[in-house]
């Protein structure tokens, strides 16, 4: 079976405990098991939780896949530069080429970064620096940046080598689909599990928590900076518009495009991180092509023409007003 349909076929199974989710139960006690024991070393200091002198907020999640974490950290840190302070981010840098510790730069290679880092910097500007361990990233930007107060981690609830003083857990429409522990199921550790915060991405909450809105903004733009508005785009579009996107759910994409009333005469949906290396002009050659501002800061490379729509995500107030009451107890001067 090709990875792809295996794939497929996997994330569906994680829904639900049917045949193979049982069949696969056994072995995930196993990884269960590796698991809890890796958090008891933490826990009784056999493995070393290593601090940083700021204040470190984790937005991550318990399940495997995408859930919205990066929109997350980038409206976080929009909300946290309006208050007035200094924020960078670190990552690992899901599916870069590269483990060095390394910042990312407006013109930084995207297989060196990653594709979502490179999204952050070029989004919100802030310092952001991409290690395999998350420490030497944190350390890396406060040597660069040293009047840096808050450090935002994007994914990292599991990376436990780094000390955090605030967690926020991250779900979407599947919450913790059936319930098991990888592979029999989608999540990393058991749940519930203490955080800070829940906070649910999704139109779907599955329990309790806070929940984000989630929108297109009203305007494409392309590499060279010229934007049009989406109704506009809906009116003129010739040729017709061909979608593509390489995200956790393409089909959500394309349906947000569909609701802002565009007409999508072909979608193309592709693996999460897809790099684009192997892309061809020809594949979308008769159509305009559009997709999401994560795809764009690797299609762009290829295709600079191709219009790329961001993701607008909007924090609950009463989120946002608890997370500043928790902060103005971390920092000097209070928020």
């Amino acid at each position: 079976m090709p990875q792809a349909a295996w794939r497929e076929r996997l994330t569906h199974a994680w829904l639900r405990r049917g045949l193979l989710a049982w069949s696969l139960w056994p072995l995930s006690l196993l990884l269960g098991g590796l698991g809890a024991l890796r958090r008891r070393c933490y826990q009784w200091s056999w493995l070393k939780t290593e601090r940083v002198p700021v204040l470190v907020v984790v937005v991550g999640n318990v399940v495997a896949g995408g859930s919205g974490k990066t929109p997350v950290v980038m409206a976080l840190v929009t909300h946290l530069a309006a208050r007035g302070l200094k924020v960078g981010v670190i990552s690992r840098g899901y599916g870069r080429q590269s483990r060095a510790c390394r910042e990312v730069t407006a013109d930084s290679d995207i297989a060196e970064v990653g594709d979502e880092p490179a999204l952050i910097k070029n989004s919100t500007g802030v310092p952001v620096f991409v290690a395999a361990r998350r420490i030497e990233a944190a350390r890396a930007l406060l040597a660069h940046y040293p009047d840096t107060q808050v450090i935002l981690s994007d994914d990292g609830l599991q990376h436990l080598a780094l000390h955090r003083d605030l967690e926020i857990c991250v779900f979407d429409n599947r919450g913790v689909g059936n319930g098991f522990l990888l592979p029999a199921g989608p999540l990393r550790e058991p749940w519930p599990r203490p955080v800070d915060w829940v906070l649910h991405t999704g139109s779907q909450a599955a329990f309790a928590g806070f929940t984000a809105s989630r929108a297109l903004a009203l305007l494409a733009r392309r590499a060279d900076g010229s934007s049009v508005s989406l109704t506009e785009l809906s009116r003129t579009s010739a040729p017709p518009l061909m979608a593509l996107a390489a995200i956790a759910k393409p089909e959500d994409f394309f349906a947000m495009l569909r609701a802002q009333g565009l007409t999508l005469a072909r979608t193309l949906a592709l693996p999460d991180h897809y790099d684009f290396n192997s892309w061809s002009r020809n594949t979308s050659k008769g159509y305009t092509l559009i997709c999401t501002e994560k795809d764009a800061v690797k299609l762009w490379q290829h295709q600079p023409d191709a219009w790329a729509v961001p993701l607008v995500l909007t924090l609950p107030p009463d989120f946002l007003a608890q997370l500043d009451a928790r902060l103005s107890r971390h920092l000097q001067p209070p928020l």
